[in-house]
């Protein structure tokens, strides 16, 4: 299961809304507490990807300064994000295909979606297992 704090879901739509019509993403902070992914942060990373209207590419830069500041604040990174600003809310086969983070949680915000839906995965190295969603004060 992924707990998302209430600020934590708000930043991650805002992204979305402001980086549309380009696919924003980012990392989420947080904590594992046994099968709960709790995410406390999000943190925008630029999307690098050379056409960023239907990919991301997290920037290697930004990634990295966001696991320096997790470990600086005790935090972890639990996941990443990102956006289908007009694709569905699904992950796509360039998600699965680009994969590359095993035993993280994979958040996608579907614009398209009324109203805008966030969905989570965690990728086990060859696959993507759905998780439930919840949402926390």
């Amino acid at each position: 299961m992924l707990e998302l704090g209430r600020a934590a879901y708000d930043a991650v739509l805002d992204h979305a809304r402001a980086d549309a019509p380009r696919e924003a993403c980012g990392a989420l902070l947080g904590r594992r507490d046994g099968d709960r992914v709790v995410a406390e942060a999000v943190r925008r990373v630029p999307n690098v990807a050379d056409a960023p209207r239907i990919t991301y590419e997290l920037d290697p830069e930004a990634t990295l300064a966001v696991f320096d500041e997790a470990e600086a604040t005790g935090r972890e990174v639990v996941g990443f994000y990102h956006s289908h600003p007009a694709g569905p809310a699904k992950l796509s086969d360039t998600d699965r295909e680009q994969a590359s983070w095993p035993g993280y949680v994979y958040v996608l915000a579907s614009l398209a979606a009324r109203p805008p839906i966030l969905d989570a995965w965690t990728w086990t190295g060859e696959r993507f297992e759905p998780l439930a969603v919840s949402l926390a004060d």
